[in-house]
């Protein structure tokens, strides 16, 4: 079976976030003075041949803490959809 997974990948919330904290000041600058508490990250899909959608969840996991996230800084969730 195929499964395209949708990753985000976002910095751990106890952590700064500078990139948030950019935009945050970029927008309050144009007028934005609503909002609040941006926080930048990273989406990411990949599609994945597997047995079932427990075999899909198993690779795109170990995939994420092998090469797509670094735990110390960030935290990642992902859905999964047939395909």
């Amino acid at each position: 079976m195929k499964f395209l997974a949708q990753i985000n990948i976002m910095p751990q919330k106890a952590l700064l976030d500078p990139q948030g904290k950019a935009v945050l000041n970029s927008a309050k600058k144009i007028g934005f003075d609503t909002v609040n508490n941006i926080r930048v990250g990273k989406h990411i899909e990949i599609e994945v041949q597997a047995k079932s959608e427990q075999n899909a969840a198993e690779i795109i996991d170990d995939l994420c803490k092998k090469i797509l996230i670094n735990p110390i800084v960030e935290s990642y969730e992902f859905k999964l959809f047939k395909i």
